[in-house]
């Protein structure tokens, strides 16, 4: 089972999130804030990283970057969303290292089904 963990301030999307990915089948860890993700993201080593880029103690780019470049960690895909939907909050977050990037509110089934997908790119990779 995939762990995957779920970095967002607002307890709703939280919930959401975590309902959706545990009725897939996935194991789900949550952080509330940047500085949250990033401890748990290194402590659990999780599967898959979904990631808002607003988030309070350190951004979601932040987070990102930080992961994305360190090679303890840089293999873990990254999902990164946000109530944004300009381009240039896309472009900066896969400069950042992000693997997908979804715009608020996500649609239950593009989420899932990026997952999936992204997990097994994962997998592949490691074969």
């Amino acid at each position: 089972m995939a762990k995957i963990l779920v970095v967002d301030d607002s307890p709703t999307i939280l919930d959401v999130v975590t309902s959706v990915l545990i009725q897939e089948g996935y194991e789900v860890i949550t952080a509330a804030d940047g500085l949250e993700g990033l401890n748990k993201a290194r402590s659990e080593k999780p599967d898959l990283i979904i990631l808002d880029v607003m988030l309070p103690k350190m951004q979601g780019y932040q987070v990102c970057r930080l992961l994305k470049f360190d090679e303890n960690y840089k293999e873990i895909p990254i999902l990164m969303y946000t109530s944004r939907d300009q381009e240039d909050h896309k472009i900066t977050g896969l400069k950042t290292g992000a693997d997908d990037y979804l715009i608020k509110p996500i649609e239950q089934e593009r989420l899932v089904a990026l997952v999936r997908e992204h997990l097994e790119k994962k997998k592949e990779k490691t074969i």
